[in-house]
């Protein structure tokens, strides 16, 4: 009788379990409280976030929800060639760039959008001319 070696955690698990950790903080969410949402207690997140656990497809598909993102957003490292060429997934990895994602998609207004991308364009324009004149 053949006896099946323990399943071990990839670097998938890591990756996506870290996602979950950078969207959870950035919307302001628990531990605990994202247990609670999906049914599991708080240590089981902490093994999810750490990649020690695997999350199952439906588990994964009912945290995308509650996060309101969408599933594949735990896939980032499967993209890239961001605007400028860069990989996406460093953008998915920063906890205040989700802050920002989650913030200026809540905003329904859209001239209110518009305004607030047009503020962040003009930062990011000073800021590429005051480095180029360094």
């Amino acid at each position: 009788m053949m006896t099946k070696a323990p399943k071990t955690a990839t670097e998938a698990d890591r990756s996506i379990g870290g996602r979950v950790a950078t969207l959870r903080i950035a919307q302001g969410l628990s531990q605990t409280a994202l247990g609670d949402a999906i049914g599991v207690s708080f240590q089981q997140v902490q093994k999810y976030e750490k990649g020690c656990n695997r999350i199952s497809a439906g588990r994964l598909q009912t945290i995308a929800d509650l996060l309101k993102v969408p599933v594949e957003t735990f896939f980032a490292d499967r993209l890239t060639g961001g605007l400028d060429g860069s990989d996406v997934r460093t953008f998915y990895d920063d906890p205040q760039v989700m802050q920002l994602v989650t913030a200026f998609t809540s905003i329904s207004d859209e001239s209110t959008r518009e305004s607030v991308l047009s503020i962040v364009k003009a930062a990011a324009t000073l800021r590429q001319e005051g480095a180029a004149r360094s």
